[in-house]
């Protein structure tokens, strides 16, 4: 992952947790997207999307089909797949590609440019609406993907491709007399530049995303003038973002809160802080620190969701974060462990990483099924299926996942995050080994052209016991560090069955020393049930609970709890008190936690809508929580993440 720090090379990920889930989403999923991308899936929502490039290229007849940035859909299918090959050759899959990168670069023009939206529609319109027509979006999406297949099979067609669709873009826009001095309207492409400029190391590549990041809501605001200029509308005139929808209503720089549409802030500041490390901006890291603070701390739910509002998919204000009608894209989600793992490029600090640990096991795989092949753009924390029929307030809430959808950004995301999960886990800077994730695998470096292998062994998210062992050519020395997670209050840290008293530094145990072949490190993290309180200013959540174990969150659904969950209470129920239990059966294998707990009654109330003296009775009642992530797995019914204490 260039332009996120330095990432180890030959990173895998072994039998467990993760394996086994992406076995089944990416493996299954990756197939199961290119019917939907071929419109192959009966009764779900045409794609048209490869359809758009054959007619773009003149292989087909007819018109457009879809969003302005339907492209998108199949870069970011692209890019999945390129990581899914990195760990998992298949020369079938990989022929499928290649059919698609070519039916994708035979659409591109003659001086660079690739949207079928306008190469269908008219080229003489083109960068007319960078405000909303996604054109950069688009471009970005396409270069990730052509710098991920590149990376992973060696070939250029794509990268080549994308390296004169920059080309163009730059002769267009940029802050030379006689270019466009604009930005997206999406952001995206911040992100893709710095990745290209991993690659060819072109200055070009990197002025052009810190011009993207400094320019945006600079005065004279382009979006406005280009809205004048060309009779473009502007659907957000009447709200309260004005062009802070875009995240543009301020230079950059001046940012103090996450606003706007949330999925759009989280690439564009993972973008600012890929070009903060790059440049060493201090002033633009503290604007990224900034933001995070202001995301995470007062703007993110337990699940690590972000974007609380169905209106703009965006950001409202600090604690507002209702759980019934929360949106919490699942893009969005994608995009905070993308933040997340770029301000870990930044500095090393276990905040960061503890984000992107919940965000993963929590808001960004609840949004598949477990099958790979029906996916939530919405992820609630509560859930009343009746109401998501009925109050439209609530209608943008589904009760169970969807074939596919028409806006079909989730589903490819969801794909290339998990084939790529690898890129997350370890980091290595300054003779240091960061390990930022637990998950069973191995990964593989050369120091001093010494071979060195760290491999680890975990049962991880599910116990809290992880085992590595060092394998090396030779003796040699650099520093490990382990990431304690921030919900983790006792651990414990061996060598070689020794225990060790190993420093903390910003959330991470430094072990440093002269490692040899076969050396085993042990860390023990203590992993008890967890009864989770909110912020006293999330007014939702006032005298609630979440359950939660380790990094998972856990929730209460209708198919082990029957209904009407919003009169369940926790009561006394202590951390103790919950029985633990694997089920390997159970939703693609589960821990599951249960109590002894209440539910309160209608015994005494008759007909009566309000009374001041029926009885508040309440009766024993077994409560069983299982992950956030797998519910609406089985029937359709209530869920709730929030419970009465």
């Amino acid at each position: 992952m260039a332009g996120c720090g330095e990432t180890l090379y030959g990173a895998r990920i072994g039998r467990g947790f993760w394996s086994a889930f992406r076995d089944t989403v990416v493996r299954e999923g990756i197939p199961y997207q290119w019917k939907a991308l071929n419109d192959e899936i009966e009764d779900a929502e045409p794609s048209r999307c490869m359809r758009n490039f054959r007619i773009a290229a003149g292989k087909e007849k007819g018109e457009f089909h879809g969003f302005w940035f339907q492209d998108s859909d199949v870069a970011k299918w692209l890019e999945g797949v390129a990581y899914s090959l990195r760990w998992h050759p298949d020369p079938q899959l990989e022929a499928l590609a290649d059919g698609a990168i070519r039916d994708v670069v035979d659409a591109q023009q003659s001086d660079g440019y690739m949207d079928t939206y306008y190469i269908i529609n008219g080229l003489d319109k083109r960068w007319t609406n960078l405000k909303d027509h996604h054109e950069l979006y688009v471009a970005g999406h396409m270069i990730e993907a052509a710098v991920a297949y590149y990376q992973a099979t060696g070939k250029r067609v794509l990268l080549d491709a994308v390296l004169r669709l920059v080309d163009h873009i730059d002769s267009v826009i940029g802050p030379e007399e006689g270019k466009l001095h604009g930005y997206p309207g999406h952001p995206v492409i911040e992100m893709a530049l710095m990745r290209l400029y991993g690659v060819t190391g072109d200055k070009k590549h990197l002025r052009l995303a810190e011009y993207f990041v400094r320019q945006r809501g600079a005065s004279p605001l382009y979006f406005k003038e280009e809205d004048e200029r060309n009779g473009n509308g502007f659907y957000w005139k009447d709200s309260h973002f004005q062009y802070q929808y875009y995240q543009a209503g301020i230079p950059f720089l001046q940012q103090k809160h996450a606003e706007g549409h949330a999925v759009r802030a989280m690439y564009l500041y993972s973008g600012a802080a890929d070009v903060a490390r790059a440049t060493g901006d201090a002033t633009l890291a503290d604007t990224c620190r900034r933001l995070w603070d202001s995301t995470v701390k007062r703007r993110m739910y337990v699940t690590g969701a972000v974007g609380s509002s169905e209106y703009g998919e965006s950001f409202t204000f600090d604690y507002d974060l209702p759980n019934d009608t929360v949106y919490g894209e699942t893009c969005a989600s994608i995009a905070l462990v993308f933040f997340a793992r770029r301000m870990l490029a930044l500095e090393k600090k276990s905040e960061y990483a503890d984000v992107m640990e919940r965000a993963l096991y929590n808001g960004v795989i609840s949004g598949m099924q477990l099958d790979g092949k029906r996916f939530f753009y919405v992820n609630p924390l509560e859930v009343l299926p009746v109401a998501c029929e009925v109050d439209q307030h609530k209608r943008h809430v589904k009760p169970q996942r969807q074939k596919w959808f028409g806006c079909a950004c989730c589903p490819p995301n969801i794909i290339r995050l998990l084939a790529s999960l690898e890129d997350y886990i370890y980091t290595a800077e300054n003779d240091e080994v960061f390990v930022h994730l637990y998950a069973a695998g191995a990964v593989q470096f050369e120091k001093n052209w010494n071979r060195v292998v760290l491999s680890t062994r975990t049962n991880y998210p599910w116990e809290g016991d992880v085992a590595f062992e060092i394998q090396a050519d030779r003796p040699c020395e650099f520093g490990l560090n382990l990431r304690v997670p921030g919900w983790c209050k006792k651990y414990a840290v061996y060598v070689n069955g020794e225990p060790v008293d190993a420093e903390l530094e910003e959330g991470y145990l430094h072990i440093r020393r002269r490692w040899e072949d076969g050396d085993e490190v042990s860390l023990a993290l203590d992993m008890p049930v967890r009864l989770v309180r909110a912020n006293p200013r999330v007014r939702e959540d006032a005298g609630k609970l979440a359950v939660c174990r380790g990094p998972i969150v856990y929730c209460l659904e209708e198919a082990d709890n029957g209904a009407d969950l919003h009169l369940a209470r926790l009561g006394d129920a202590k951390p103790d008190d919950f029985d633990v239990e694997y089920l390997p059966d159970k939703l693609g294998g589960i821990v599951q936690l249960s109590c002894d707990g209440l539910r309160q009654t209608d015994a005494g109330w008759g007909e009566a809508l309000y009374s001041d003296d029926a009885p508040d009775e309440a009766v024993p009642a077994r409560l069983t929580f299982i992950p956030y992530y797998s519910w609406a797995n089985r029937d359709v019914g209530e869920m709730q993440v929030w419970t009465r204490a």
